[in-house]
């Protein structure tokens, strides 16, 4: 019997694999980490409304960003915009400046990751195969 080559099931099987996604999963659980510590230990009125908008916004963002990789550069900016918030905004803790700034620059770090298929970086949405015209 020769090789047979086995055809792949459309939308499944054909899917090419695809790294750098678990960075979105990180910033995910980052974000969802966020939120809830708004809520687990005193925060200023002002720092925890602040804690608990950008680590929706943060886990949104990552979710997000699995199907549209340019959407990872949100979570640069609320990465950025998270750490010097951590630095201007009255805090009643300590606790909460360094959980703050260190979920800031992991969240910076991980959405310069870049989303890869089949070993290529995507910018936009699925790869999809050229068609030549006839």
């Amino acid at each position: 019997m020769a090789n047979r080559v086995q055809q792949p099931v459309p939308g499944f099987a054909s899917a090419p694999s695809r790294s750098g996604l678990w960075a979105r999963y990180v910033n995910a659980a980052l974000g969802v980490w966020l939120f809830i510590s708004a809520f687990a230990w005193p925060h200023t009125q002002a720092s925890g409304t602040n804690t608990w908008i950008v680590g929706a916004l943060i886990a949104i963002c990552a979710l997000w960003a699995i199907r549209s990789p340019s959407v990872r550069w949100a979570n640069t900016v609320l990465a950025i915009w998270l750490l010097l918030s951590t630095f201007f905004i009255e805090h009643v803790t300590a606790a909460t400046v360094w959980n703050n700034a260190i979920v800031a620059i992991v969240v910076f770090l991980l959405s310069l990751v870049p989303n890869t298929v089949g070993g290529q970086r995507t910018m936009g949405g699925p790869r999809r195969e050229a068609r030549s015209i006839p």
